[in-house]
């Protein structure tokens, strides 16, 4: 529980005698102290929340700027953030846009909403293309941080590999809430290097906090890893598919999407799918086969599955993506495949953890005997054109295949949220958008300030 955020919410529509007395019954729901310390803690949290809104009487305009944030009035939850859908994908460009603002040289930077970035750099007479990627644990892994962190390791490695990189460190950051027991940061970190173990990649540094310190109760797990790989090549980015291309993909038996289904659904025996370094496996056999120059793109089915993937292709090429719907099914897990089938979820809507891999035809074959000859299943599910749409064949015909407003619903509270696009949904892109441009606006204000160039 916030309780910074319970006081800042009611200090402002009740009488702090009352915002006091009940966040005095909160803390003691968590903590095991007196209710007296209890009323201490709540009266201090109330003081330096009154303190801080004080900045609405200050005569800086400036300062008074840059403490306070552009608010969109849209909730993260609203606009489907995290859920990998249309909603998500939208602020995602909006977050790149501002990072697009500074002007800044990396070869690929989010606004190619790739896995991965890639800066080039100089070593001697050779370019050397170096790629970074950090992803966060899973929200719902938060009581089982074995599974999360082994999940987030393998997915922050799997965003380096099809870039083209050879994943050389990890890096990991860790926030457990003020009541977390302790263990659950080994637990997690255990977990992050079991996968650096397997795939031989060391776990180099990394960060440990509170999840907001004082002003956060009970014990939430919230994380990330991050990974470093180095390439003598050019990034396999999605921006170089080209029309004709052929796309494959190798069996996919899930992440920490998949893990969370299974857990939540009791359909346990499904967790042991998932523990695999399979994805790594098949990267590795690209790179030592030599054909990694030679492939045009490479992505991890993750956000919003094959749906998000394949719109987020096409969008940021121009070009059409036609798959095949029996072919894509025959590669995923076979005990996955029944669990999401038998829950009504559709597999094609949310991560199941393939690489696909496009290139030219000549060298897919290649690719294809490379990866089969390191022990993981791949096959070819579909083609690259010019219709510049996403279409998915199925029993014989053609749809467009869209993202949903979320990825599909794989838990039953996702479920009754939904997955249906909001009859405001515009309105709260413009509100998003409006946001977004104050933030770029606040932040070149910041750099002027501190270079001393007058407005």
């Amino acid at each position: 529980m916030d309780i910074e955020g319970f006081v800042r919410r009611s200090i402002k529509k009740e009488d702090e005698k009352s915002v006091q007395e009940n966040l005095k019954n909160k803390i003691l729901e968590y903590k095991n102290i007196t209710p007296g310390k209890a009323d201490e803690m709540a009266a201090a949290v109330i003081e330096e929340v009154k303190n801080t809104l004080e900045i609405e009487d200050c005569k800086d305009e400036f300062l008074k700027e840059l403490i306070k944030y552009p608010e969109s009035k849209v909730g993260m939850g609203e606009i489907g953030v995290g859920s990998r859908g249309e909603g998500d994908f939208f602020v995602h460009r909006k977050i790149a846009q501002i990072v697009s603002s500074v002007k800044s040289n990396a070869l690929i930077n989010p606004s190619a909403q790739d896995d991965g970035g890639v800066v080039k750099a100089e070593l001697g007479s050779e370019d050397v293309y170096v790629t970074t990627a950090v992803d966060g644990i899973h929200s719902r892994l938060s009581e089982y941080p074995f599974l999360g962190g082994f999940h987030v390791a393998r997915a922050t490695l799997r965003d380096v590999c099809v870039m083209g990189a050879d994943p050389v460190a990890m890096l990991s950051d860790l926030h457990l809430a003020d009541d977390g027991d302790v263990g659950k940061l080994f637990d997690f970190t255990a977990g992050v290097c079991a996968v650096s173990e397997l795939v031989n990649v060391p776990l180099v540094a990394g960060s440990t906090l509170r999840v907001g310190g004082d002003m956060v109760l009970g014990d939430r797990l919230v994380s990330a890893v991050g990974a470093v790989g180095v390439s003598k090549y050019p990034p396999t980015a999605r921006k170089r598919a080209e029309a004709g291309d052929v796309i494959l993909l190798t069996e996919g038996s899930g992440g920490g999407t998949i893990t969370t289904t299974a857990i939540y659904h009791g359909m346990f025996d499904v967790v042991r799918e998932t523990m695999n370094v399979s994805f790594i496996k098949a990267s590795e056999a690209i790179f030592k086969a030599g054909l990694l120059p030679k492939v045009h793109a490479m992505t991890d089915v993750t956000n919003g599955g094959l749906r998000g993937d394949a719109h987020e292709i096409a969008s940021t090429t121009g070009l059409g993506l036609t798959f095949h719907d029996n072919k894509i099914r025959a590669l995923v897990n076979p005990k996955v495949l029944e669990m999401l089938e038998e829950l009504d979820i559709d597999p094609l809507g949310v991560s199941i953890d393939s690489l696909m891999i496009i290139a030219p035809r000549d060298v897919a074959l290649q690719v294809k005997k490379a990866i089969s000859d390191a022990g993981v299943r791949i096959g070819e599910i579909g083609y690259v054109d010019k219709t510049g749409k996403s279409k998915l064949i199925k029993d014989g015909v053609e749809e467009e295949l869209k993202p949903l407003f979320r990825e599909a619903a794989y838990t039953k509270i996702k479920k009754i949220v939904g997955d249906i696009e909001p009859e405001d949904f515009n309105v709260m892109k413009e509100k998003v958008e409006k946001a977004a441009l104050d933030a770029i606006d606040k932040k070149d204000k910041v750099v002027d300030m501190v270079r001393g160039v007058k407005r």
